[in-house]
Protein backbone atom coordinates (compact mmCIF):
# COMPACT_ATOMS: atom_id res chain seq x y z
CA UNK A 1 0.00 0.00 0.00
CA UNK A 2 1.21 3.39 -0.91
CA UNK A 3 1.21 6.10 0.98
CA UNK A 4 -0.54 9.01 -1.00
CA UNK A 5 0.11 12.77 -0.15
CA UNK A 6 -1.90 15.87 -1.50
CA UNK A 7 0.06 19.32 -1.38
CA UNK A 8 -0.13 22.64 -3.06
CA UNK A 9 2.28 21.95 -6.23
CA UNK A 10 5.08 24.18 -6.22
CA UNK A 11 6.92 25.94 -9.13
CA UNK A 12 9.31 23.54 -9.32
CA UNK A 13 6.51 21.04 -10.05
CA UNK A 14 5.31 22.75 -13.20
CA UNK A 15 7.50 20.47 -15.33
CA UNK A 16 5.85 16.93 -14.10
CA UNK A 17 2.78 18.24 -14.29
CA UNK A 18 3.18 19.80 -17.54
CA UNK A 19 3.97 16.08 -18.75
CA UNK A 20 1.70 14.82 -17.23
CA UNK A 21 -0.91 17.20 -18.20
CA UNK A 22 0.14 15.60 -22.16
CA UNK A 23 -0.77 12.37 -20.88
CA UNK A 24 -4.01 13.42 -19.48
CA UNK A 25 -5.01 15.21 -23.08
CA UNK A 26 -3.39 11.68 -24.61
CA UNK A 27 -5.68 9.85 -22.96
CA UNK A 28 -8.81 11.61 -24.23
CA UNK A 29 -7.80 12.32 -27.61
CA UNK A 30 -10.67 9.76 -29.03
CA UNK A 31 -13.26 12.48 -27.89
CA UNK A 32 -11.32 15.83 -27.19
CA UNK A 33 -10.84 17.26 -30.31
CA UNK A 34 -7.43 18.88 -30.08
CA UNK A 35 -4.02 17.99 -32.55
CA UNK A 36 -0.49 18.24 -31.87
CA UNK A 37 1.15 21.40 -31.86
CA UNK A 38 5.00 21.54 -34.29
CA UNK A 39 6.60 20.32 -30.98
CA UNK A 40 5.07 16.93 -31.24
CA UNK A 41 2.65 18.11 -27.90
CA UNK A 42 -0.86 19.11 -27.09
CA UNK A 43 0.04 21.68 -25.24
CA UNK A 44 -1.39 23.63 -22.32
CA UNK A 45 -1.15 27.44 -20.41
CA UNK A 46 0.30 25.81 -17.27
CA UNK A 47 2.15 29.20 -15.77
CA UNK A 48 -0.65 30.93 -15.03
CA UNK A 49 -1.31 28.58 -12.08
CA UNK A 50 1.97 30.15 -10.29
CA UNK A 51 2.29 33.18 -11.97
CA UNK A 52 -1.69 34.81 -11.49
CA UNK A 53 -4.27 35.53 -8.79
CA UNK A 54 -7.25 32.80 -8.91
CA UNK A 55 -5.16 29.88 -10.00
CA UNK A 56 -4.70 27.01 -7.88
CA UNK A 57 -2.45 23.88 -8.96
CA UNK A 58 -2.27 20.85 -6.19
CA UNK A 59 -0.38 17.77 -6.60
CA UNK A 60 -0.54 13.96 -5.90
CA UNK A 61 2.52 11.47 -4.57
CA UNK A 62 2.52 8.22 -3.93
CA UNK A 63 6.16 7.00 -2.00
CA UNK A 64 7.10 10.54 -2.77
CA UNK A 65 6.21 10.13 -6.40
CA UNK A 66 4.45 12.09 -8.98
CA UNK A 67 0.99 10.25 -9.18
CA UNK A 68 -1.63 12.59 -10.32
CA UNK A 69 -2.75 16.61 -10.46
CA UNK A 70 -5.74 18.95 -9.82
CA UNK A 71 -5.81 22.58 -11.24
CA UNK A 72 -8.70 24.79 -10.05
CA UNK A 73 -9.17 28.28 -11.38
CA UNK A 74 -12.51 30.37 -10.83
CA UNK A 75 -13.86 30.23 -14.45
CA UNK A 76 -17.29 28.53 -13.32
CA UNK A 77 -19.63 27.41 -15.63
CA UNK A 78 -22.87 27.45 -14.18
CA UNK A 79 -23.13 30.51 -11.52
CA UNK A 80 -21.09 33.70 -11.33
CA UNK A 81 -18.44 32.52 -9.11
CA UNK A 82 -17.01 30.03 -7.10
CA UNK A 83 -14.16 27.24 -7.90
CA UNK A 84 -14.21 25.21 -11.08
CA UNK A 85 -11.99 21.93 -11.17
CA UNK A 86 -10.16 22.71 -14.95
CA UNK A 87 -7.79 19.35 -15.21
CA UNK A 88 -7.91 16.46 -12.70
CA UNK A 89 -5.80 13.35 -13.76
CA UNK A 90 -4.34 10.48 -11.55
CA UNK A 91 -1.94 7.65 -13.78
CA UNK A 92 -3.08 4.42 -14.47
CA UNK A 93 -1.09 2.99 -11.26
CA UNK A 94 -2.50 4.73 -8.93
CA UNK A 95 -5.92 4.59 -9.87
CA UNK A 96 -9.21 2.93 -7.81
CA UNK A 97 -6.74 3.38 -5.13
CA UNK A 98 -8.28 6.36 -3.32
CA UNK A 99 -5.74 8.89 -5.26
CA UNK A 100 -8.57 10.70 -7.07
CA UNK A 101 -10.63 10.78 -4.16
CA UNK A 102 -8.13 12.04 -1.71
CA UNK A 103 -6.66 14.49 -4.64
CA UNK A 104 -10.38 16.18 -4.74
CA UNK A 105 -11.22 16.34 -1.54
CA UNK A 106 -7.87 17.88 -0.38
CA UNK A 107 -8.81 20.56 -3.21
CA UNK A 108 -12.45 20.94 -2.10
CA UNK A 109 -11.40 21.54 1.40
CA UNK A 110 -8.27 23.84 0.81
CA UNK A 111 -10.51 26.08 -1.26
CA UNK A 112 -14.10 26.23 0.48
CA UNK A 113 -16.90 27.30 -0.76
CA UNK A 114 -19.27 27.12 -3.76
CA UNK A 115 -17.92 24.65 -6.44
CA UNK A 116 -17.99 23.35 -10.03
CA UNK A 117 -16.59 20.27 -11.38
CA UNK A 118 -17.57 19.33 -15.29
CA UNK A 119 -16.83 16.58 -17.51
CA UNK A 120 -17.26 16.20 -21.28
CA UNK A 121 -20.65 14.54 -22.52
CA UNK A 122 -18.85 11.57 -23.59
CA UNK A 123 -16.43 10.79 -21.07
CA UNK A 124 -18.79 8.62 -18.94
CA UNK A 125 -16.06 7.18 -16.88
CA UNK A 126 -15.65 11.07 -15.29
CA UNK A 127 -18.86 11.16 -14.94
CA UNK A 128 -19.40 8.19 -12.83
CA UNK A 129 -16.38 9.10 -10.89
CA UNK A 130 -17.11 12.81 -10.37
CA UNK A 131 -21.02 12.02 -9.23
CA UNK A 132 -19.53 9.31 -6.62
CA UNK A 133 -16.97 11.59 -5.57
CA UNK A 134 -19.24 14.52 -4.86
CA UNK A 135 -22.12 12.74 -3.68
CA UNK A 136 -19.56 11.30 -0.90
CA UNK A 137 -18.58 14.78 -0.01
CA UNK A 138 -21.59 15.88 0.05
CA UNK A 139 -23.45 13.44 1.61
CA UNK A 140 -25.51 13.62 -1.11
CA UNK A 141 -26.58 17.89 -1.24
CA UNK A 142 -25.33 18.93 -4.92
CA UNK A 143 -27.40 19.53 -8.00
CA UNK A 144 -26.22 18.51 -11.60
CA UNK A 145 -26.46 20.62 -14.62
CA UNK A 146 -26.18 19.60 -18.44
CA UNK A 147 -24.87 22.67 -20.63
CA UNK A 148 -25.70 22.47 -24.14
CA UNK A 149 -24.98 25.73 -25.33
CA UNK A 150 -21.27 27.57 -25.38
CA UNK A 151 -17.61 27.37 -26.11
CA UNK A 152 -17.70 24.30 -22.85
CA UNK A 153 -20.44 21.90 -22.84
CA UNK A 154 -20.86 18.72 -20.81
CA UNK A 155 -22.21 17.78 -17.44
CA UNK A 156 -21.59 19.48 -14.40
CA UNK A 157 -21.94 18.89 -10.49
CA UNK A 158 -22.08 22.26 -7.71
CA UNK A 159 -22.40 21.97 -4.74
CA UNK A 160 -20.94 23.59 -1.44
CA UNK A 161 -17.92 22.37 0.19
CA UNK A 162 -16.33 23.42 3.72
CA UNK A 163 -12.83 22.80 5.86
CA UNK A 164 -14.69 20.22 7.97
CA UNK A 165 -15.64 16.98 6.39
Amino acid sequence: MSDFVVRVALPADRLPIYRMLELYQHDLSDIWDQDLNSHGEYGYALDRYWDSEGFYPFLATADGKYAGFALANQAVRIGTEGYWMDQFFVLKKYRSQGVGQLLATSAFTTLPGRWEVGQMPQNFPAQAFWRRIVDRHTAGHFKEHEVLAGRWQGIVQVFESTTAR
